[in-house]
């Protein structure tokens, strides 16, 4: 027989149900009571007015159900206990058909530390000593990272009839009639240019820092990013925001989290990024709201739903974020992507979006032409350098890191070119920092002199693997080597490379890595990473062997005075600056060379040189 929809009856189809139910709850490894699942389903009336979809098989009457359940107009409730919230989760998708979502563990209520109980109890003591009638509640951030059992510091309290500056005001009256020490008050005034469109109070309290602003309403205009502000309520406030799972509040009044979207923690609890109003009009009020959604998505693994993604790839949208968006916020978002704990998957989730080029935003005329094929190439070499990093273990700073994932992300860039104004010629990855995403000048020259030094890097492994004398002939440097045995060469140039990238020589040898055998900008690396892995510790063993980690420290044993006295000189000058990179280079073929051994060296070159003229 066929496929056969039968009408059940309430009582039926829950009894029908109680089968099914209890091997979901096996499945999930949620051994809970069948009476308790049955006296759940009775009191929530979750099937109620549902008809369920079975298959029979030959001529037997007993259904076989089979991992997909199909519930026309399943009601569900979603209940607060966590247990049996995980089971119905998993069928609720909009066809009601069983999905295996990533469960995410919500806790029911909020655990304040001391800390924050101290705070928030002297908040309303605040309130009952003024007979204020203010409500005080904790906004955004904090209450999601605290539901999903992370620790927050970041405390913002939105006030509902009184400016942030008013109320901070009124703790200083009240810590006076106490006999406390009052505290200063900072004023952040509003600066819509930097998406910050209230003014804000800032004040410590237990020696934490809170933030104090009042709830708003905006209504964009059209060509701006820039709202029209105005005090609102609490439900207009949470509308207002990007997320729905930034959307919650904690009522500091009645000590309980507030949803007043009526998505916020059904959101949370099933891991989607969704916006509280349509998300193409939540994205052209302001367009930063797609990064902050990529962002999001990244950081906790959740999902962008799929009408918010159709959104964030619009034209409209897209033309939204060039023109209405300021570079510096688009560089801040960019910049709390790659130093978040899933940065390639932020750019991935960026590239998919097709987003890439939009932020990362490149000249006119670009030598070589940046194709579409760069797009993936771009996002390839960064998630490989993710997966490099932790696979050999490198323990860098936040700064090395992050510096080393945007190298690794414009690798195939980096010999990307423009001309510019002046007619000069610029490198791409330069333009990308300074004009398209305005960060530091220095971000630009660092990640510029990792590509370079990785390359430079990179026709060095060789001879280091095979151990075999370099022959400086076959480098393609500027830098002319001093006349030593040939023995003593690698050591003289991996010296300088390290001299010239100092901290950050780790991160260049890892990317020079992932360029190893596989020298190409339009092809994704897809190569054998455990090799790689060997590569870039064979390499680090040969320079810690060779004494040469922090060599950018030593001191040279002759200085420029004594250089101008014993070669008997007139005035400083290149003749000075090009013994001195000699010296430099002697030193590090000789470490244990004492300063007459290199006075000597000097003198016996300077009168060959004479000799020779």
């Amino acid at each position: 027989m066929g496929e056969v929809t039968v009408a059940w009856s309430p009582r039926v189809l829950a009894s029908v149900l109680l089968v099914s139910w209890f091997q979901l709850v096996i499945i999930a490894n949620f051994c809970v009571g069948m009476a308790k699942i049955s006296e759940k389903i009775t009191q929530l009336r979750w099937f109620y007015g549902s008809s369920l979809t079975t298959t029979f098989t030959g001529k037997s009457l007993v259904p076989v159900l089979k991992p997909s359940i199909k519930l026309k107009n399943p009601l569900f409730v979603f209940p607060r206990t966590q247990v049996l919230y995980r089971c119905c989760r998993a069928m609720s998708k909009t066809n009601g058909t069983l999905s295996s979502i990533r469960p995410v563990v919500v806790k029911e209520n909020i655990d304040l530390s001391d800390k924050e109980k101290q705070i928030f109890d002297r908040l309303r003591q605040v309130l009952h000593h003024f007979n204020l009638e203010t409500k005080l509640r904790v906004a955004g951030g904090w209450v999601r990272d605290k539901l999903l059992g992370k620790e927050c510091y970041d405390i913002d309290i939105a006030l509902d009839n009184m400016l942030g500056r008013e109320f901070c005001e009124k703790v200083n009256e009240y810590l006076v009639s106490t006999g406390e020490e009052t505290q200063g008050i900072g004023v952040i005034q509003s600066n819509p240019d930097q998406s910050k469109h209230l003014e804000t109070a800032r004040m410590r309290l237990f020696d934490v820092w809170i933030d104090f602003v009042n709830l708003r309403s905006e209504d964009y205009c059209e060509n701006s990013r820039i709202p029209t502000m105005q005090f609102g309520t609490a439900e207009q406030d949470a509308y207002r925001r990007d997320l729905t799972i930034n959307s919650l509040f904690y009522n500091i009044n009645t000590c309980s989290v507030e949803d007043l979207t009526g998505r916020g923690l059904e959101d949370l609890k099933s891991g989607k990024v969704v916006t509280p109003l349509p998300p193409k009009e939540t994205f052209l009020d302001d367009p930063l709201r797609v990064l902050r959604a990529i962002r999001f998505s990244a950081r906790f693994e959740f999902e962008m739903v799929e009408e918010l993604k159709v959104a964030a790839a619009d034209n409209d949208v897209k033309s939204a974020i060039s023109d209405k968006i300021s570079r510096e916020r688009i560089g801040h978002e960019v910049d709390l992507m790659v130093g978040g704990n899933q940065p390639a998957k932020a750019m991935a989730y960026i590239s998919e979006l097709g987003l890439l080029w939009v932020v990362f935003t490149p000249p006119e005329k670009c030598e070589p032409l940046i194709s579409k094929e760069h797009d993936r190439v771009c996002v390839g070499y960064m998630d490989l350098a993710w997966r490099h990093m932790h696979g050999v273990g490198c323990s860098f700073t936040d700064d090395q890191r992050r510096l080393y994932l945007y190298a690794s992300l414009l690798l195939p860039l980096r010999k990307t070119i423009y001309i510019d104004n002046k007619k000069k010629t610029v490198p791409v990855v330069n333009y990308i920092f300074r004009n398209s995403l305005k960060l530091k000048a220095s971000d630009a020259d660092d990640v510029m002199r990792l590509h370079a030094v990785a390359e430079k890097f990179l026709s060095l492994i060789p001879f280091v693997l095979s151990c075999q004398d370099t022959q400086t002939g076959e480098l393609n440097w500027e830098t002319e080597v001093i006349d030593v045995h040939v023995s003593l060469k690698l050591r003289i140039l991996l010296g300088l490379l390290l001299r010239e990238i100092k901290y950050f020589w780790r991160a260049a040898l890892m990317l020079s890595t992932l360029l190893y055998k596989n020298d190409s900008s339009v092809e994704v690396i897809e190569g054998d990473l455990e090799k790689r892995k060997q590569v870039f510790r064979d390499v680090e063993q040969e320079i810690l062997k060779l004494g040469l980690d922090k060599v950018w420290e030593i001191k040279p044993l002759i200085n420029g005075n004594d250089i101008i006295r014993l070669l008997e000189l007139q005035k400083g000058g290149p003749v000075v600056s090009e013994w001195q990179r000699k010296l430099v280079q002697w030193q590090l073929a000789y470490p244990s060379g004492t300063v007459e051994e290199c006075i000597d060296w000097m003198t016996r070159q300077a009168q060959l040189k004479r000799t020779r003229t």
